[in-house]
């Protein structure tokens, strides 16, 4: 007999426990995703127009960065002068300073294109 109450497990509405597991499986896919471009090179355009290119190493829930053997690069000049770039090694990014990252497809499988 169902008298208008919500079904729940636990006291939590069954319609929440629904939610949740799809969260977690779309949590789950971009925990995936961050795995698979471990130990790939990495490009990072930053707020202030420089570029960080190294070896992604992790990041964390605020959106911060770990890059190794990392190099930095200005803004593009005037002209078609080639920039030498500045060696940083390890190098943290803040994520609220990342504008766009970039993997090199090169260095991925098909199946992680999808």
């Amino acid at each position: 007999m169902h008298d208008g109450a919500e079904d729940s497990v636990f006291g939590i509405p069954t319609r929440l426990l629904k939610e949740k597991k799809d969260t977690d499986k779309d949590a789950s896919e971009g925990k995936k995703k961050l795995s698979s471009w471990l130990n790939k090179s990495m490009k990072v355009k930053m707020t202030d127009g420089r570029t960080l290119i190294g070896v992604f190493l992790c990041t964390d829930r605020e959106r911060n960065v770990i890059l190794g053997g990392c190099e930095e690069y200005l803004k593009p000049l005037e002209g078609n002068e080639k920039e030498e770039p500045r060696i940083l090694g390890l190098a943290m990014i803040p994520g609220h300073h990342i504008v766009s990252i970039s993997i090199d497809k090169s260095q991925l499988q098909d199946s992680e294109f999808q």
